[in-house]
């Protein structure tokens, strides 16, 4: 896995400078990659100068701040809410429903030849605005029935959490959702809200959703998870932060749990945490 904090930043031209409406210098993105390293585990890889001004020059028109580093120095100097808006603005956030499909039939076979006693409980730790855990979701009701398992999902990024939660989609969005499970899960809007659907409301009160940041040490949780979703987030994260968040993520797991990760994401070199089940699955190791 890449790890661009140890990489020298690239030279800005001036032709690259000239159209900017804020000043932009190798200085200001090193300390960008710096304070969302410290906050959210994130390596920023050093071909994302673009990305992060255009994101960032939002939080400097917002904040009234005319350069970067005087934005910077007072984001230092504060503990307050720009925080989660400094890390909403950096985080990528690509979803869909049923995103890699082989997942949700292996967990589908999963929930149905195993015993949950008094509940299957789930974790989506990267719920993004929500397709992810709503398909999750969808998978469970469907096997298990109402009321036999329970999700949290979680994502770092406040807005998009907020967005999930309302459960409200634009009707294009819907391609990977059988027509049966579009049918029995969501509710189509009339007149001024054509074009859109709506999470029925059974589906979206099985969903608990939280702020959590994978790097720090106050996850909510107080019973172990049967199941773990864990998608394309460790890309973004580098090799020691990976075991971290990996030993965390083993110990809030039952024995045998699986863990579904990313196409990108190997961890092989975590035998003595998880063992390779399927395709971008592994197994809890006892």
């Amino acid at each position: 896995m890449r790890d661009s904090r140890v990489d020298q930043s690239p030279a800005i031209s001036a032709a690259e400078m000239q159209g900017r409406e804020f000043a932009w210098t190798n200085a200001d993105f090193d300390q960008v990659q710096k304070l969302i390293y410290q906050r959210a585990g994130i390596s920023l890889h050093d071909g994302k100068h673009a990305m992060v001004y255009s994101r960032l020059s939002r939080r400097l028109r917002d904040t009234g701040y005319q350069s970067f580093r005087e934005y910077l120095s007072w984001l230092e100097s504060t503990d307050g809410p720009e925080w989660q808006e400094f890390i909403n603005a950096l985080t990528t956030n690509l979803t869909s429903f049923f995103r890699e499909h082989h997942h949700f039939e292996i967990f589908a076979d999963y929930l149905k030849t195993k015993a949950f006693g008094s509940g299957c409980r789930v974790w989506c730790s990267a719920a993004s605005t929500g397709e992810e855990p709503y398909s999750i979701a969808m998978t469970a009701m469907d096997v298990l029935g109402k009321g036999k398992f329970s999700l949290t999902a979680s994502d770092i990024d406040s807005k998009v959490l907020a967005t999930a939660s309302q459960g409200v989609y634009r009707l294009e969005s819907m391609k990977g959702v059988s027509a049966e499970l579009a049918r029995k899960f969501f509710m189509r809007g009339k007149a001024g809200n054509a074009g859109l659907v709506r999470v029925k409301p059974e589906l979206r009160q099985s969903i608990d959703f939280v702020i959590v940041n994978l790097i720090k040490d106050d996850w909510p949780f107080k019973e172990p998870f049967d199941a773990v979703f864990c998608r394309n987030v460790m890309i973004y994260f580098d090799a020691p932060t990976q075991r971290r968040v990996l030993e965390k993520i083993h110990r809030v797991m039952k024995p045998g749990a699986l863990l579904f990760v990313g196409h990108a994401e190997n961890f092989s070199d975590s035998k003595d945490l998880f063992v390779l089940k399927g395709k971008t699955v592994y197994e809890r190791c006892r």
